[in-house]
């Protein structure tokens, strides 16, 4: 499976009508990508040993999505592959008055992922470019320069030894609003309908065009963006599964190298 549909190289545009969220390639139904899909989450779970033994790396996942895009499920069913002993995941919701106190970053770079970790971001600094301006809660002026600011936060980590991947999962109105109409009825989903959601769904025309330019501008060789078509949960899960494969398998990992003359050492009985 190529990844290529679902990113673009650095500097070119991000237009959203030209990604269909109905998209599955090559793959009609469910049962069609179970193969690959189980695959994929048996290798991930090889490459994170490898990840958490060398411990020389660290792997950054950024999921960003609307109201009902998937953001938990991709969670559950594609990451929840990994051992839960090397994972932290970190939800990012509106700031508090500490966190207001300082750099819109502050917050987001204490939870980057030390080495021999995966970090996986619900939600992300990118909320400081697409709620921050579909709201106006700051100045143009301010939230333009948080671009430049996120490229260079983000080349940091990479520096570091980070390996930073992100993930716009892509659903159509239509669909969110079925999953809304689906919480709104499932009593054991109930918990998850917020009417705040709604409020946010009027804005669907401004939240597009505020993330086709954070696509746009924050796509870069060492952060790159892929745009999941996430109508479909199991494509979905298929996609963001191979992207981290192959990212993963691009970061050189390997066990360390044992002791010198292990096999001089006896086990007493």
């Amino acid at each position: 499976m190529t990844v290529q549909p679902f990113t673009l190289p650095p500097g070119e545009t991000f237009r959203l009508k030209d990604f269909d969220p109905d998209f599955t390639g090559a793959y009609k139904k469910k049962k069609d990508a179970k193969t690959q899909t189980a695959e994929n989450l048996a290798r991930l779970r090889e490459l994170q040993e490898m990840l958490y033994a060398q411990d020389k790396h660290a792997l950054l996942i950024v999921l960003q999505a609307m109201d009902a895009g998937g953001k938990d499920g991709a969670i559950k069913h594609v990451m929840g592959a990994y051992n839960p002993q090397g994972v932290q995941v970190t939800s990012f919701k509106a700031p508090t008055e500490e966190e207001l106190a300082h750099d819109f970053l502050w917050r987001v770079h204490k939870a980057a992922p030390r080495r021999g970790m995966v970090g996986i971001f619900n939600r992300s600094h990118y909320e400081d470019v697409l709620v921050v301006r579909v709201h106006n809660l700051a100045p143009e002026a301010v939230w333009r320069q948080r671009y430049d600011h996120i490229n260079a936060f983000e080349r940091l980590l990479a520096d570091a030894g980070v390996t930073v991947v992100k993930f716009f999962l892509y659903i159509s109105k239509e669909e969110q609003a079925e999953r809304l109409r689906e919480r709104q009825r499932t009593p054991e989903k109930q918990w998850k309908f917020a009417p705040g959601d709604l409020d946010e769904r009027k804005r669907w025309g401004d939240y597009m065009a505020a993330f086709e330019e954070a696509l746009t501008r924050c796509n870069t060789k060492s952060a790159p963006w892929y745009v999941i078509p996430a109508n479909h949960k199991w494509h979905r899960n298929l996609a963001v599964s191979q992207v981290l494969v192959n990212t993963m398998e691009a970061m050189d990992l390997r066990y360390p190298d044992p002791i010198p003359d292990i096999e001089s050492y006896e086990i007493p009985d």
